[in-house]
């Protein structure tokens, strides 16, 4: 394969009321509006485009490992634990459903949440090296 994909452009989250979701994620996220219709919502947010698709209830972008443990399909990186453990106070502020800060035997420090829908996020305290040096952080 001579070519190679480039980047993650989109992530589609399933949710049951994209103007509610779509306010909460502006609200609690800061995400912000590219375009809006009867079925989805653009927002863009942590430097990649997101679709809110409305979907059919209990749908949601978790799935169950082997052990039967409920799982996350994103984590987002923040720069350095100072800041997971702000967000984490500005999520519980904001009454957003989140976890403990947790080690789990890797470097840095994650904790999860949740969004209106259930769908399971992580965030991370480790910020990818590659794009600290691309963004001069």
């Amino acid at each position: 394969m001579k070519e190679k994909l480039l980047r993650v452009g989109t992530t589609y989250i399933p949710v049951t009321n994209v103007e509610l979701s779509l306010n909460w994620y502006v609200n609690k996220l800061g995400a912000e509006l590219n375009f809006k219709d009867e079925d989805k919502a653009i927002i863009n947010f942590a430097n990649q485009s997101f679709f809110l698709v409305k979907s059919q209830d209990n749908q949601t972008l978790n799935f169950f490992d082997f052990h039967g443990e409920e799982r996350f399909s994103i984590t987002f990186e923040v720069n350095g634990l100072h800041v997971l453990e702000s967000i984490h106070s500005e999520f519980i502020e904001k009454e957003i459903l989140v976890g403990e800060i947790e080690n789990r035997g890797h470097a840095g420090k994650n904790f999860v949440f949740y969004d209106l829908d259930g769908n399971k996020f992580d965030a991370w305290s480790e910020l990818s090296p590659i794009f600290k040096e691309k963004y001069l952080i």
